[in-house]
């Protein structure tokens, strides 16, 4: 068997791959072959963050239609969807898998399809070929994780990616998980009409969230019908003809409780794509959430490094590995300010500490916050909020946490501020747009100045 050598190998043709094999090529000239198993492209682009959104933009329009269109006079009959329809927009945006590879083999890129397999530290096996190099990014992402439900198996379950494939709209959902996931596809769903419980065994949704934040938007989704319970698990499915007979274990003791459902969606959490990798065989060390990884992103095998959804955030991370790969001098990985949404209506967003994180990490907390902007009066907006965490002896701003639409535009643009050291005095007397949806923020900031003076 002939040996292919390259510079840099990249297992996976995801965000994280992509990105790390452009800038490897880019910067330092390097030789990369990228090798994909499943789906060129990777799960964003195809059947993740940007069909979702698809999705998500369709439900916003039938329930403004429904719940606005009358009010603010515009006379139209009540919006329906058509979710074939929908499914069919949706797939027309997307990229097809021979032009991902058309594209990858034009920049200069050897494609590899297949699933590859460590012969040792620097080479991998692909099906008859066998690859060489001195650095390797494992870039694998992940996949849906089964939680353990009783009779899960048998009861045919979808997740985010076989829900976007339906072109009949099940009659009831239960989603379980109350992550981010959970919440856009439960709401999605329930605006076109299904009726929709999301269970997760958590005590609030979102618990990564700014929890004043997360019991914002839960009254959000509760207002449009949607039920949420928390602290319980599901503990068991099976199927009764047509439906699927749920039954709900509450934490805290209580009864359990049985519900009915035509369709059970799981989003509770991601497993690794790395079983076939045969990492024992190059020595890479894993965890119960993956491949270990130092603030490097290297592995503990020299000259392998893991990026993306394998441990966690993609193109951050390829960039951070693949300077640390070529440059004596790479930065290290830094999470401390990292804005993230949930693209539910309202949006939830938030960069930076939740206050509960302040408190534990000692900091001297003050908070502000604002509810209200002149831009919720045209969408009849009810549920907002606009927080900022600040330490109080030196005012330089801890947190922000928005729930409103256009949530993430508004938290993404002052993450830069945090990574500044803004003070809540900067944030107060900045400059606003009126009528944004940002300028909440800038409310927010001035009760500080009312209230607690520099």
């Amino acid at each position: 068997m002939n040996t292919e050598k390259f510079d840099l190998i990249v297992l996976g043709a995801g965000s994280a791959a992509r990105d790390a094999a452009k800038k490897a090529q880019r910067e330092h000239g390097a030789r990369v072959a990228i090798v994909e198993q499943e789906r060129w492209g990777g799960s964003c682009p195809n059947v993740a963050c940007t069909p979702t959104k698809a999705y998500l933009v369709a439900a916003e329009l039938v329930h403004d239609v429904n719940a606005l269109a009358e009010k603010i006079g515009i006379e139209t009959g009540p919006a329906t969807a058509n979710l074939a329809k929908v499914k069919a927009r949706k797939d027309s945006l997307k990229k097809p898998q021979p032009q991902w590879v058309e594209e990858l083999q034009a920049a200069g890129f050897t494609t590899v399809e297949g699933e590859a397999s460590f012969v040792d530290a620097h080479t991998v096996r692909v099906d008859h070929r066998e690859l060489e190099a001195d650095k390797i990014l494992i870039a694998t992402g992940s996949r849906t994780a089964v939680p353990p439900i009783d009779g899960i198996d048998e009861v045919g379950w979808i997740d985010h990616i076989s829900a976007l494939e339906l072109t009949d709209l099940p009659e009831s959902l239960l989603v379980v998980g109350a992550g981010a996931v959970g919440l856009e596809f439960g709401q999605m769903f329930s605006r076109f009409g299904s009726k929709v419980t999301i269970v997760d065994a958590v005590e609030r949704i979102s618990p990564n969230s700014d929890a004043e934040a997360g019991e914002t938007l839960a009254a959000a989704l509760r207002e449009e019908g949607i039920e949420i319970v928390t602290n319980a698990f599901v503990e068991s499915v099976q199927r009764d003809g047509e439906a699927i007979v749920v039954t709900l274990n509450p934490r805290d003791g209580s009864p359990k409780r049985e519900l009915r459902v035509a369709q059970v969606l799981l989003a509770s959490g991601r497993v690794p794509n790395i079983e076939g990798l045969n990492l024992e065989a190059a020595g890479v060390e894993t965890t119960k959430l993956g491949i270990a990884v130092d603030e490097h992103l290297r592995t503990s095998a020299p000259g392998i490094w893991a990026a993306g959804d394998v441990n966690a955030v993609a193109q951050y991370q390829a960039r951070i590995a693949i300077d640390d790969m070529f440059d004596a001098n790479g930065a290290t990985a830094d999470y401390s300010v990292l804005p993230a949404a949930i693209f539910t209506d309202p949006e939830l967003a938030g960069v930076g500490l939740t206050e509960e994180k302040a408190r534990e990490e000692g900091h001297d907390v003050e908070v502000v916050r604002n509810e209200y902007v002149k831009r919720f009066s045209y969408i009849e907006a009810k549920h907002s909020l606009f927080k900022i965490v600040f330490d109080r002896p030196t005012r330089r701003v801890l947190g922000l946490h928005v729930v409103s639409r256009n949530a993430g535009d508004v938290v993404q643009g002052f993450s830069l501020g945090l990574r500044l050291g803004a003070t809540i005095e900067d944030i107060a007397r900045m400059h606003h747009v009126f009528p944004t949806f940002g300028e909440g923020v800038k409310a927010a900031a001035e009760q500080a100045r009312a209230a607690v003076p520099a």
